[in-house]
């Protein structure tokens, strides 16, 4: 059988699971669905998991809706900020988990009348970001004109160096956008970690994923 398949016709189901920040929310859900975490837990490098009824495949978030798109895992765990980002991925959102909650902000110089001085004077603002097309579809959806210049590495240097006029990023408590002098102009959506299904998986094992889904889906709202 083809390793990619296995995802969706194998035996027991595959869960293609984020490193980061989701990793340990994700293993806490999995405890009490009742799944054994002692092993991804352990601080070993290895890459998939074997949990019984279900083996767990950690992977960056922003790859979830690609190994689940093309199979090699019937489900998978990312943020909401991941699937808008890539919202033309084949994948069926199930869940919400509720947990990882983060804000998609707008954010400027803490103080500054920046991004509004330059609406007034060239009609359009530079926003950076490592979310091109949520910030293009809120500028879109709010009427305003904006060049977006999408940047990997540390969002909040932009507006200092002045290589923007504010930004758009993903923040949690905000220490970072502080520390840096910045604050949130506006907010643009609310994040939390969704589970996702690939479409012929879904189809093929209805019955085993949705069994999986409400069990994981019961464990994420009996978080303490």
């Amino acid at each position: 059988m083809n390793p990619a398949s296995q995802g969706i016709s194998g035996e027991g189901l595959r869960l293609a699971m984020p490193r980061g920040a989701l990793f340990d929310p994700c293993l806490d859900m999995l405890d009490r669905a009742g799944f054994d975490t002692s092993e991804p837990r352990s601080g070993s490098r290895a890459l998939i998991f074997d949990l019984g009824e279900l083996t767990i495949v950690t992977v960056r978030p922003s790859d979830v809706p690609t190994y689940v798109e093309a199979g090699a895992a019937g489900l998978g765990i990312t943020g909401k900020d991941v699937l808008a980002e890539q919202s033309d991925r084949a994948v069926y959102e199930l869940a919400d988990l509720g947990f990882g909650r983060c804000r998609m902000v707008l954010a400027a110089e803490a103080g500054s009348d920046r991004l509004a001085e330059a609406e007034r004077r060239l009609g359009r603002m530079r926003i950076a970001t490592k979310y091109p097309r949520t910030a293009e579809e809120h500028f879109e959806r709010t009427g305003r004109q904006a060049d977006l210049i999408e940047v990997k590495g540390s969002v909040e240097l932009a507006p200092l160096v002045d290589l923007a006029d504010g930004i758009v990023d993903l923040v949690d408590t905000g220490r970072t956008l502080a520390e840096n002098d910045l604050e949130v102009v506006e907010e643009i959506s609310v994040c939390t970690a969704r589970l996702i299904a690939n479409r012929v998986a879904h189809k093929l094992r209805v019955d085993e994923i949705d069994a999986m889904v409400e069990r994981l889906r019961t464990a994420a709202a009996d978080s303490p």
